[in-house]
């Protein structure tokens, strides 16, 4: 139970009413003493608890206008109102919930605003690219052949990726995504995802890396471990996209494993040879649309990303109640994810 406030909302009605009382008794004992009509002293009394009465009232209903005020500007869509918080009773603790409020929802819009803004950029770039091939074909500029077909083939499949993305943030959002854990031997695993990375790649053609190695160390070999293989598979493929995205020319981005500290947990480390992320960014490239500052080694793949896979590896791991972030490395950028055990894992 919370502590009694000095200057409670009660506290001041009781006041109010003992601050009556001693006021019509003091002047009955007036009227007795100096023979002044009872009917006289009733007047004053009237107007003296009605003026304290007054007073009371104007202290605890401005604060409420107050807030009536702000809250229909930011039904109007102002959320930068606030209201003032100084009191020490109800109405202040009120006051402070209703600011926390308030910079909630102003959070929430300009998080809003934001990602409509980023939305509508990702998308507008790669129309814009269909669109200009489809009108020089149209307009007979150049011809409908293999290179300018897979031109648009890979802005259309770069849609897609986005529209993908922004559909497993929604449903991992809204809390739609069921978490199927099981145990599953590492090495295998781990060697399938790497390889339909490279298959990918491969399929990609121009518009993907294929000069850089994929390289696979787990300890010990036998490694077993418990996680939603499909979950697990969209954390280690975005980060080894986004890996391959900033390594060099031939260079080499190694996935590693290894136990955790409770049983069947997992330890997993992609490392590329890349610029690396400024420890002032290492906790917003998890951040929707965010790429940093680094820049990608592009080389043949002009599509850049969505901006979106590392924030679906975060959402996925942040599912089975485990861990992302980068760690120190000496060269390039190393991500560690740590996955618990069966016994922690999220319901």
């Amino acid at each position: 139970m919370a502590a009694t406030r000095p200057f409670s909302i009660k506290t001041k009605l009781n006041t109010l009413v003992v601050v009556s009382v001693l006021i019509t008794t003091g002047l009955v004992i007036v009227a007795f003493r100096t023979e002044t009509q009872l009917r006289i002293i009733t007047v004053f009394s009237i107007i003296a608890s009605m003026l304290l009465t007054q007073l009371i009232a104007h202290s605890l209903t401005a604060p409420l206008r107050e807030m009536t005020a702000a809250s229909r500007a930011m039904a109007n869509g102002d959320y930068s109102r606030r209201v003032r918080a100084g009191r020490r009773d109800e109405l202040g603790d009120l006051a402070v919930a209703f600011n926390r409020m308030a910079a909630d929802l102003e959070a929430v819009d300009r998080h809003r605003k934001e990602l409509v803004a980023n939305v509508s950029h990702e998308l507008r770039t790669p129309i814009a690219a269909l669109r200009a091939v489809l009108e020089n074909v149209v307009d007979g500029v150049c011809e409908p052949d293999s290179e300018t077909l897979r031109t648009a083939l890979g802005q259309t499949e770069r849609l897609g990726r986005l529209v993908e993305h922004l559909l497993d943030l929604s449903r991992l959002d809204n809390g739609v995504v069921p978490l199927n854990a099981r145990p599953f031997e590492v090495w295998p695993y781990l060697s399938a995802v790497l390889r339909t990375a490279q298959m990918d790649a491969m399929a990609a053609g121009s518009r993907s890396r294929t000069d850089v190695h994929l390289h696979l160390a787990v300890s010990p070999s036998g490694l077993t471990a418990c996680a939603d293989t499909e979950r697990l598979h969209q954390v280690v493929s975005n980060l080894i996209d986004n890996a391959v995205k900033h390594s060099p020319p031939g260079g080499r981005v190694t996935v590693s494993a290894r136990p955790g500290a409770a049983p069947l947990s997992l330890e997993l480390e992609v490392l590329d040879e890349g610029p690396g992320i400024p420890k002032a960014e290492h906790d917003r490239i998890f951040d929707r649309f965010n790429r940093g500052s680094a820049p990608s080694q592009k080389g043949k793949s002009g599509d850049g990303g969505t901006g979106l896979g590392l924030a679906i590896a975060r959402w996925a791991v942040d599912l089975h109640g485990g861990r992302i972030r980068v760690v120190e490395s000496p060269r390039g950028c190393r991500i560690r994810v740590s996955l618990p055990g069966r016994g922690r894992l999220r319901s």
